[in-house]
């Protein structure tokens, strides 16, 4: 942990409202905050509206250790510099700006490759500070700490982020639809461009049809693959589906004796080139496995499993059939670079974000947001902090 730095000279911390997870899974409580001022190498950002993710939801139902309150939540974001702390160059008062989870401090080793998008200098982690220091910038108006959230925590009117989370962006793209790609739009369409590379004319197969593995689809679209198969519990996301680009749809409930890599194996003759899991379910990785192409086939995991999950895969499988496990956090995108391309990609009308978003709603009814993912009736919905 690095010696906490000092705050920018004569900055005052800024009084507004947040949405303060108290208790895991219960409604946030909109309360009056302070935002302390930014210290060195950190931006403090008015927010102008923040989408809500699947994380998100998952860390507010959870309980420790990783389940911390009080918290902020909220990190798919766009918003506007209000202030730098000391030695900040990358972006100043005015900026326009997209807050990630992933830092791209732009002089590690990683960094510097173009060979992964792990920044080692900040490796990802769910610590509830901030990541130089590990203090926060957040406090209730009885002067408790109140923990951050991924380093963005954008369920508030004003934070704080180390400007390693910070990419500066072009003011002219909506604000609701470039606070998508902090995450899951970007994280979807980067497993498929950026980690799996996935070929012109090649078969992709997607387990599981929310918001990231659409935005998969999408991205498989975008590389030309020409068979994209959704695989489903639930029928009624398959006609929303097909706005994505998915070709073709397997309900995964209704299979009678025949596991899912089964029937894939025998839809493609002999399975996917590119096997996607987004679920966040082991059992379901290792169905993906056994259905991508021996020889050359990729599973890429982008869902988050319960925390100690076990992945367990056949050794003779691996050994002998020439297949590819990996990761893929943030889409092995690059934030600082990577996300300027899927900007000029929604510019050119290529990348399609307006389809993902299906709800908007203002600041006070964050909750309502919450309901709405949790009974599947929305893909990203929007908060608009002055609504």
């Amino acid at each position: 942990m690095e010696e906490k730095p000092s705050a920018a000279t004569g900055l005052q911390p800024i009084r507004c409202r947040a949405a303060v997870c108290r208790k895991p899974g219960e409604p946030l409580v909109i309360e009056e905050i302070l935002v302390a001022p930014p210290m060195a190498r950190e931006v403090r950002i008015r927010i102008i509206c923040t989408s809500l993710c699947h994380t998100d939801i998952s860390l507010w139902k959870l309980k420790d250790p990783l389940g911390i309150v009080p918290r902020i939540l909220g990190h798919e974001a766009f918003g506007v510099v209000e202030s730098v702390g000391e030695d900040v160059n990358e972006v100043k008062e005015g900026d326009t700006v997209i807050p990630t989870f992933m830092a791209d401090c732009g002089d590690c080793e990683d960094c510097l490759s173009n060979n992964s998008n792990l920044c080692s200098k900040f490796p990802f982690s769910m610590s509830p500070g901030m990541p130089r220091c590990g203090t926060s910038r957040f406090t209730d108006l009885n002067g408790k700490v109140i923990h951050h959230f991924l380093y963005v925590s954008s369920f508030s009117e004003y934070t704080v982020v180390d400007v390693a989370y910070v990419i500066k962006v072009d003011p002219a793209i909506p604000p609701n639809r470039a606070c998508l790609l902090s995450c899951g739009v970007a994280t979807g369409v980067g497993a498929a461009w950026k980690t799996a590379n996935v070929k012109k004319g090649s078969t992709v197969a997607i387990f599981g049809l929310g918001s990231i593995g659409l935005a998969v689809a999408e991205g498989a679209r975008l590389c030309g693959a020409s068979r994209i198969i959704g695989i489903d519990i639930n029928p009624d996301k398959f006609e929303v589906a097909k706005k994505f680009g998915v070709t073709e749809f397997l309900n995964s409930g209704r299979l009678e004796d025949k596991s899912v890599s089964q029937v894939i194996n025998e839809m493609t003759g002999g399975g996917a080139d590119y096997c996607f899991e987004c679920v966040g379910m082991a059992s379901l990785v290792q169905e993906a496995f056994a259905c991508c192409r021996q020889g050359w086939g990729k599973t890429i995991v982008l869902g988050v499993e319960k925390p100690g999950a076990v992945l367990s895969l056949n050794f003779f499988d691996i050994l002998l059939r020439g297949k590819t496990i990996m990761g893929s956090l943030y889409g092995g995108l690059k934030p600082k670079s990577d996300i300027h391309t899927l900007i000029k990609w929604y510019t050119e009308k290529k990348l399609e974000l307006d389809k993902f978003v299906t709800h908007e709603i203002g600041f006070g009814d964050i909750n309502e947001a919450f309901d709405l993912f949790i009974k599947g009736k929305c893909l990203r919905c929007v908060i608009w902090m002055n609504k």
